[in-house]
């Protein structure tokens, strides 16, 4: 009896070694991630277990007393690979080798939606992220408020622990930016066309939502500039769009250029007080290297390709025009039919 239960001793104490020191999980897939919240070793354990990255409730509990893991551990989620041994699983949680995750930002046009962003990716929900982003107390700490939010904000994927809380993302943003802003002379190329960072970004923002082909971006930002120094209103459809908060508008009819927004630049001249989107970094380089043209005007051409007819006198911009509204309603009366 006394082998038996010396066996069984043996037996016991190679499976907690084997746990302990060689392997405790027992998912399938290269790695598991887990989120704690503060809510004790016990329900921990309980997550552990349905998700498959420990067996033996009793050795984590014990280990994880012995090593003072709840006196370490603080909120967020984990990353496990497979093939975790107890004390290194124990040990990670303790030094609080948090996951990281990729806030990948590209093109968003509100608040509302980079709030939702946050959401998705990190373990802020949207209200508190919106509350935050729509308040001037908040972000004065960073420079900004809420018209030059987005200006902070240069499209990218950025590598941040997924329990970041909204000032450490803010952070990010303010020192990416002024990497971005320090490369490649963009300070001095936005001097030289007289323009100050923020109000390069914001004229990158219109050309973004203006046209998707490059050829055609680096024109309109020379029309913009050319407009801006002659103290000609830009008319920009983008902004139109942006003031009324409806991204759905194919077509921008009399009617909505009465809109008494700040961002309706065919009722106030210069830029809009702010962005009206998170322009892609290219597009503010566009903007910066614009050519020097003597184009004033712009239009979609007829054939709807994307492409743009660009002008420096209003009679040849009419010709354009003409043709390209007639194209258009001929489009819509073959679409109602």
């Amino acid at each position: 009896m006394k082998k038996i239960i010396g066996l069984l001793f043996i037996v016991l104490f190679c499976y907690e070694a084997y746990n302990i020191f060689i392997k405790t999980t027992h998912f399938n897939t290269d790695h598991e991630s887990f989120e704690y919240q503060k809510n004790g070793l016990d329900a921990l354990a309980d997550t552990l277990i349905e998700k498959q990255i420990i067996l033996d409730k009793p050795s984590f509990i014990l280990l994880s007393k012995v090593l003072k893991l709840e006196d370490k551990i603080k909120p967020g989620k984990f990353y496990v690979k497979k093939n975790t041994s107890l004390l290194s699983l124990i040990r990670m949680m303790r030094n609080n080798q948090q996951a990281t995750v990729n806030f990948i930002l590209n093109k968003v046009r509100t608040r509302g939606e980079l709030a939702k962003l946050v959401e998705n990716t990190m373990s802020i929900d949207s209200i508190t992220a919106i509350n935050f982003f729509n308040n001037n107390d908040s972000l004065a700490p960073f420079q900004t408020d809420t018209t030059q939010l987005f200006t902070l904000f240069i499209p990218n994927t950025y590598s941040i622990y997924w329990s970041s809380s909204l000032p450490k993302l803010m952070r990010k943003m303010v020192d990416a930016q002024q990497k971005f802003w320090k490369a490649n002379n963009r300070l001095e190329k936005a001097k030289a066309i007289g323009m100050s960072p923020n109000e390069v970004y914001t004229l990158a923002s219109i050309v973004e939502e203006e046209c998707n082909y490059d050829s055609d971006k680096t024109l309109i930002a020379s029309v913009y500039q050319n407009r801006i120094k002659k103290e000609m209103p830009l008319q920009a459809c983008p902004t139109i769009k942006f003031a009324m908060q409806d991204f759905t508008l194919t077509r921008i009819y009399e009617k909505y250029l009465s809109n008494p927004s700040l961002y309706n630049t065919y009722r106030h001249k210069g830029l809009p007080p702010g962005p009206i989107c998170t322009p892609s970094p290219k597009t503010i380089d566009l903007v910066l290297n614009a050519p020097k043209t003597n184009y004033l005007y712009f239009v979609a051409k007829s054939d709807f390709s994307g492409y743009h007819h660009f002008s420096a006198t209003f009679e040849e911009h009419s010709k354009f025009a003409k043709e390209y509204q007639l194209k258009l309603d001929e489009y819509q009366k073959r679409k109602n039919n």
